[in-house]
């Protein structure tokens, strides 16, 4: 399935009658509007406070919001200036900007098996060959990520919490081990951090640039990280991060301001004021709702799913990743779904760098009421009992 075909699912969003497990999005009842428009009118209460908001400002990113990314970057055990964080219009900016930055024609990426679509959509402009590393339930298989490593590539990509597509968390003796060989082979470390707060059962992991900056005096040294605001506040706004070693951003900041100048500073200043306000808070109460939902997936394929079919067990994210028999194509599925049963999801392929996984397909809950949940699982176990 090509990144087109996948546009195109996703506008089935718009189809009532369609119950639908494609979009990996966040769900707009749970935007924090009120917070959002009390922002907006304290920035309009003066013709200073909406011309500062409505002009230029420098490419590295508003400074308080960066201060505040600083501070919650310290919680986690890295110790950034100001000089360590790029503010950029989404998270996904940031992984273009890291191809741009990493990347020449035939280098070699390292990515995990099944990876972030986004990913592979962000590198492969730049024209690299990638490794595909399989996955067990702790995460990257070391064996072959080593062997992946001795090749040289340019960087390994890995959604640690949570991995969209698959929900998987790597396990902190899997982190460790992971950074022993990056640093044993000279490669750096892309971590999309995307997810990370969504968890909803077990214990905080640290992130790997924390684990990296332990080794380092604090400092972020072998990780470039991307965190974003897209999945904690909103999508719309564009406002993610990369914090990477001074002379990492400062090469980033050189494309921010070929690109786009800047992310939108209105934008930033309207974050900065509601993540200060309520970011926590917020963020405790998404995870009570998306908890819900997960929940009440994995308790509808625990009811409905035949013989042959296996799920993994997210402790968070958005993501529920299912194995078919072999002989069920996932995309072939999914037309069938989509005119038999009102149901869409997303075929797995689409997450593999050599679009293998043909027998695997991507269900998000995030988006969709329990109820709606329940019943949607039900029609598409019904759909493979016949298939």
């Amino acid at each position: 399935m090509s990144a087109s075909e996948i546009r195109e699912l996703l506008k089935l969003l718009n189809r009532p009658e369609i119950i639908s497990f494609a979009g990996g999005i966040p769900d707009p009842d749970f935007f924090p509007s009120a917070a959002i428009a009390h922002a907006y009118q304290k920035v309009f209460q003066s013709n200073a406070g909406a011309g500062g908001a409505l002009q230029y400002t420098i490419s590295e990113g508003h400074t308080p919001l960066r201060e505040w990314i600083c501070n919650y970057m310290g919680k986690h055990g890295v110790t950034a200036g100001l000089d360590e964080v790029l503010v950029t219009s989404g998270s996904q900016q940031a992984l273009d900007f890291i191809g741009k930055l990493l990347i020449g024609p035939g280098d070699l990426v390292v990515v995990t098996a099944p990876t972030y679509l986004g990913a592979l959509q962000a590198f492969s402009p730049y024209e690299p060959r990638y490794i595909s590393v399989p996955m067990d339930e702790e995460g990257p298989d070391l064996a072959a990520l080593e062997a992946a490593l001795a090749e040289k590539p340019k960087f390994f990509y890995l959604v640690p919490d949570f991995q969209n597509p698959n929900g998987t968390t790597v396990s902190l003796a899997r982190r460790e081990a992971l950074l022993d060989l990056c640093e044993k082979h000279g490669v750096p470390v892309v971590e999309d951090a995307a997810y990370t707060e969504l968890r909803y059962d077990g214990e905080p992991l640290p992130p790997l640039v924390g684990l990296d900056a332990a080794r380092h005096g604090g400092k972020p040294t072998n990780v470039i990280y991307c965190g974003s605001f897209s999945k904690t506040m909103v999508p719309a706004m564009r406002v993610g991060w990369v914090l990477a070693t001074a002379e990492v951003v400062n090469r980033l900041v050189l494309m921010k301001q070929a690109a786009d100048l800047h992310a939108s500073t209105i934008n930033q200043i309207i974050l900065h004021d509601v993540v200060g306000q309520i970011f926590d808070s917020h963020v405790k109460t998404l995870r009570s709702h998306y908890k819900e939902r997960r929940d009440a997936m994995l308790a509808a394929l625990a009811e409905h799913a035949p013989a042959g079919v296996t799920w993994t067990k997210p402790q968070g994210g958005m993501f529920v990743w299912l194995e078919l028999p072999e002989h069920v194509d996932g995309t072939q599925l999914l037309e069938r779904a989509i005119k038999e049963a009102n149901v869409a999801f997303v075929p797995g392929s689409a997450f593999f760098a050599d679009r293998s996984g043909k027998n695997t397909i991507r269900m998000s809950f995030s988006a969709t009421s329990p109820e709606r949940i329940r019943e949607g699982v039900r029609r598409i176990c019904d759909l493979l009992k016949r298939v």
